[in-house]
């Protein structure tokens, strides 16, 4: 019952945005159009309001139904026509209430403080509260669905460089082509898939490393992803760290969904590693690549984490690559002096709100390391932006990403 529970509480934090949302927009509305008809008004927008909200009227029937007899019912959003009329309205619609709610907060906090020194304008000010909440809906109707249609074509190629004194000539401008959280799906579709692949193969790379995450679930999409990322070219090989949705092509068998994943990406020539290390030659150069499995399924024990960690003195690169950005193997990177930490899992935020001065965003829930490239010391963490969706269908101001590592010895002007 623990699901059921969840998926309740979840849709009524939906309903206290929609009210919230409603309760200002209906006192903007007769504010400034005092002529309205408010029965009417009321009336539309509550048949507005209830097709809107058919997909979670669905989840909800179907969460109980399923708790109560065992049985699955067919979702909106196991076809095409469902999700285009029942899923991605209501989450349009979520999206551009909550960002509005957001965009809305600093005027109407600042009003208040106002107002006590403003008494004779009192009448303007709160005309003036009015109209900005109008124009913001306004903005966010606009804004929302277009920047989900852009995040959703759109894949960003982000450079960085690594600088490290007296690297050796053998790795003097080595390309490292990070990517993470392919996640094939019904809406990570083949052929977005595929564009994402050949935009990877556009950067030239040396070296691939991939953090995790190669499915959202179920087995139908396992072959797709493998051959899908077995078209990566890369001169020294394609490798992969183990991510959450690795272990959830069966979601009571996550020994079984692992190793499907990783049978399938070895067909492809892609090796994906589970707590383990390699040493790849470069040249008379080497690099040294740690893998650690760091998902909501398994966490490395700090026993083990200590041995893994362990680095050899012949190596001139260290890198560590894991999924999710914890604290502790931060800490544990840190402490061994690696070069470089790779990680994904965020998706970079995957919906992130507008708001003065800060991206919003539910990740920050779990984790400070949202996306983009932290130090620590000569320790540089890069955390991707990756691909996939979980849990909503879409990404908002959050744009897909490869980033691109060239390692130098010395920062180009």
């Amino acid at each position: 019952m623990g699901i059921v529970y969840r998926i309740l509480m979840i849709i009524l934090i939906f309903g206290v945005i929609e009210v919230i949302f409603l309760l200002r927009f209906f006192k903007a509305v007769y504010s400034i159009f005092p002529q309205i008809n408010k029965a009417k008004f009321k009336k539309y927008t509550a048949w507005i309001l209830l097709f809107l909200n058919l997909f979670p009227l669905v989840v909800v029937f179907g969460t109980i139904y399923y708790a109560a007899t065992g049985v699955s019912i067919q979702y909106p959003s196991e076809s095409v026509i469902g999700n285009f009329i029942v899923v991605f309205p209501f989450w349009i619609a979520i999206l551009i209430m909550l960002q509005s709610i957001l965009l809305w907060l600093p005027v109407d906090v600042l009003k208040y403080f106002v107002i006590p020194f403003a008494k004779s304008k009192i009448e303007n000010i709160k005309s003036f509260t009015h109209k900005y909440a109008i124009i913001i809906v306004l903005f966010c109707t606009l804004y929302v669905p277009f920047r989900v249609i852009y995040d959703y074509f759109k894949v960003s190629i982000r450079p960085i460089e690594y600088v490290k004194e007296n690297l050796p000539k053998a790795l003097e401008g080595f390309k490292i082509t990070f990517i993470a959280d392919i996640q094939a799906d019904p809406y990570t579709t083949a052929g977005r898939l595929d564009n994402f692949i050949q935009k990877v193969n556009s950067t030239n790379p040396d070296l691939v490393l991939i953090g995790g995450d190669m499915i959202t679930s179920t087995p139908d999409y396992i072959t797709e992803s493998a051959e899908l990322v077995g078209k990566i070219k890369s001169k020294y090989g394609v490798y992969s760290c183990v991510g959450d949705h690795d272990n959830w092509a069966y979601r009571n068998n996550a020994k079984r969904s692992l190793n499907e994943i990783e049978n399938a990406l070895a067909k492809q020539n892609v090796k994906m590693l589970d707590n383990k290390k390699i040493v790849l030659p470069v040249g008379s150069s080497i690099i040294g690549i740690t893998f650690v499995t760091n998902t909501y399924v398994e966490h490395i024990d700090q026993i083990e984490l200590d041995s893994l960690t362990n680095l050899s003195p012949e190596n001139d690169i260290n890198i560590l690559l894991t999924h999710q950005p914890r604290q502790y193997v931060i800490e544990e990177a840190v402490k061994k002096k690696f070069d470089l930490m790779l990680a994904g899992h965020t998706h970079g935020g995957q919906i992130s709100f507008l708001f003065p001065f800060f991206n919003l965003s539910p990740t920050l829930f779990e984790t400070k390391y949202v996306r983009g490239d932290f130090h620590f010391g000569n320790l540089m963490l890069i955390v991707t932006r990756g691909l996939g969706m979980s849990l909503a269908p879409f990404r908002y101001n959050s744009t897909p990403e490869i980033t691109v590592i060239r390692l130098t010895s010395h920062r180009q002007k």
